[in-house]
């Protein structure tokens, strides 16, 4: 048996995954996030809707570490950069230590059992890295390793950023992907068709990660990750930016956007919860971008912005 060391936290359902990230960063071999969200409204395997749950702002985060880490360091590792999310207004609570007993072939296969190949779009479906899957006609296949904290891409704000994609790409564009994570969202573009895609991320873990989704997908080599921070000292004149991170952080990107999206080009922002989404919307348009569509899927909004003059087909949401 090997002792696998767990760390506990509760953030607000907006720092999940910053917070995941955190926990990566600091060691962990994996996570998992216990969301009410998650079952409102779900269906389970024989076709029953799930019990009433009550719907909770905060999410219960824990992630595993092997038993030879020094978690002292690590737990106070943790709880400094947890304290550097409040300067985005993010709500995190105490960080708690236990240890469970588990063996390691048992902790290998019971992170696949929870991943499947998943339908996100019309043109669009993920499929975990191990999986043997045949392609329908027309089904395009994004192949993901979703170990660490990156996920499979079928969280709300992943699946509003393909479906944006999806209605926006036609082929050819240059295309910006602003804090690429998993890559999911660059890979998505250069099966839309985008000629050229430059993915950043500040975070070197989250560069490494998307460069091995990346090289899981064949016929990816038009996507150039390296790090960044946002579109600090970019130059490159672009169709498409798209970005899927906190609204704290993204409003801090609407000007940038704007000088490098060509005309007629467009901006995709997800990850904006509800009580944020007047301020990331205002950053937009005082940049001089118009919104033409705005989705939400529980408390969750995303957006395509456009920068046009002729705003008689764009409709504000």
């Amino acid at each position: 048996m090997n002792a696998w060391q767990e760390l506990t936290i509760t953030v607000n359902r907006e720092a999940e995954e910053a917070a995941s990230n955190i926990l990566i960063e600091c060691g962990s071999q994996g996570v998992a996030i216990d969301d009410s969200a998650d079952y409102l409204g779900q269906v389970g395997k024989y076709g029953e809707l799930f019990p009433e749950v009550e719907q909770v702002e905060m999410v219960t985060i824990t992630a595993y570490y092997p038993e030879t880490a020094d978690m002292t360091a690590i737990t106070r590792q943790v709880n400094e950069r947890m304290a550097e999310l409040s300067d985005f207004g993010l709500q995190t609570g105490q960080v708690e230590l236990t240890t469970q007993e588990l063996v390691e072939e048992d902790w290998a296969e019971n992170w696949k059992k929870y991943y499947e190949p998943a339908r996100i779009t019309h043109d669009l479906t993920i499929v975990p890295s191990w999986t043997d899957y045949e392609a329908r006609a027309g089904e395009k296949i994004i192949k993901l390793d979703p170990g660490m904290a990156f996920g499979t891409g079928t969280h709300p704000t992943t699946k509003m950023s393909l479906f944006a994609l999806e209605q926006v790409l036609r082929g050819g564009e240059t295309v910006l992907d602003v804090g690429t994570g998993s890559g999911v969202l660059s890979i998505a573009s250069s099966l839309l068709g985008a000629k050229d895609i430059y993915a950043y991320d500040l975070d070197d873990v989250a560069v490494r990660v998307a460069q091995e989704n990346i090289d899981l997908n064949a016929g990816t080599e038009n996507i150039h990750v390296a790090a960044g921070d946002l579109l600090k000292g970019v130059d490159i004149k672009v169709d498409v930016i798209v970005a899927n991170i906190l609204a704290d952080i993204l409003i801090n990107l609407t000007e940038d956007a704007y000088r490098l999206v060509k005309d007629e080009g467009y901006l995709i922002m997800s990850g904006i919860i509800s009580e944020k989404w007047d301020m990331v919307r205002k950053s937009a348009e005082d940049a001089g971008f118009f919104l033409e569509t705005h989705m939400i899927q529980g408390e969750w909004n995303a957006c395509i912005f456009k920068k046009t003059d002729d705003i008689s087909g764009v409709i504000g949401g």
